[in-house]
């Protein structure tokens, strides 16, 4: 908008015997967004081309003088480098649309939270409609609300990463200009509780490693995540393309993290290399899906004589100590 220097009122000709008014700028204006370069601007006003008789002259004098009265508005805006012309129409360009945007480069709890938010507002959210009591409602309805598959009450400490994530897609909005006010300095943070993460001992992991599984590939990811602690996400992905070899034969998965996004290197000991041996095309854990870390990966726990509420992720929670020593006493 700083390059444009005069804003004109102009009129094109339109069927029916109209003109359409419209403003001008010169030499134009980039929008920071699109970075189109704009010269026109619609105003939604239309006159006679032609008028006959006193009341067609009059309402031709009526909406020029209209259209005067805006040219002169979006001309101080242009001086004082305000644009609030521009910003009007943004305002009602959707939020969902820019937190969904969002997602797409975030992890998955991004997703859930775009989701919640979505849900909250019934699907239609712009941006000139967020304002503090709005975004309070939504931290109430987080607090007290429940997920979105099985329908439980939401626990705290997630609801409290929702919120967060919410709050950092508000700040993200304020700083590209899509709103005017940083909303953000207006709101309260959810508190989270103190939680202990389950993992697994020594003598558990030692029975669980001897305890036979219907589904192998659910042992064999088991077994590898508490070897080097990655994930279940990204164990699904693993192929053979990710295995490397270090100069002295040693041998390391190298992949981007589903969640972080960001580029993982993991050793391998000998043991674990050749417990997901032998190399295939493809994945190495075929058939692991996600699905199997429910009921019947919790049935081979079971069988094991593990009590615990295990999830797959408390693999990741497993001591180096106990792993080393799974490593000593069970493999070799």
């Amino acid at each position: 908008m700083q390059c444009c220097k005069t804003v004109n009122l102009r009129c094109r000709d339109k069927k029916g015997g109209m003109k359409s008014v419209f403003i001008e700028f010169y030499p134009g204006y980039r929008d920071p967004e699109t970075m189109e370069l704009i010269r026109r601007k619609a105003l939604g006003i239309y006159i006679y081309a032609k008028p006959s008789g006193k009341r067609e002259k009059d309402y031709n004098a009526m909406m020029m003088e209209k259209a005067e009265a805006i040219r002169c508005k979006v001309y101080m805006d242009v001086i004082n480098e305000r644009y609030e012309f521009f910003a009007k129409e943004k305002l009602e360009d959707s939020f969902l649309d820019f937190f969904y945007k969002l997602t797409l480069k975030k992890h998955s709890k991004w997703e859930f939270s775009y989701k919640h938010f979505k849900k909250f507002t019934y699907g239609k959210c712009s941006f000139g409609e967020l304002d503090v009591p709005l975004c309070r409602k939504f931290q109430e309805y987080l607090m007290t609300g429940k997920t979105l598959s099985r329908n439980h009450v939401m626990n705290q400490n997630t609801a409290a990463d929702y919120w967060a994530i919410f709050k950092s897609a508000l700040f993200l909005a304020y700083r590209d200009k899509k709103i005017k006010e940083n909303l953000v300095d207006h709101l309260d943070w959810i508190n989270g509780v103190p939680t202990v993460k389950e993992s697994l001992t020594l003598e558990e992991l030692r029975r669980l490693y001897h305890t036979p599984c219907k589904y192998e590939e659910i042992k064999k990811a088991a077994i590898f995540s508490c070897m080097t602690g990655i994930r279940r996400s990204d164990i699904i992905n693993l192929t053979w393309d990710n295995v490397f070899s270090y100069a002295d034969g040693g041998k390391y998965v190298e992949f981007i993290c589903q969640k972080t996004k960001r580029q993982n290197t993991v050793p391998l000991s000998d043991e674990t290399y050749n417990m997901i041996q032998p190399k295939t095309e493809g994945k190495i854990f075929k058939g692991f899906t996600k699905e199997m870390s429910g009921k019947k990966m919790k049935d081979w726990i079971k069988s094991a004589g593990i009590n615990k509420h295990i999830t797959f992720h408390c693999f990741r929670h497993t001591s180096q100590t106990s792993i080393n020593s799974l490593v000593t006493n069970c493999v070799s």
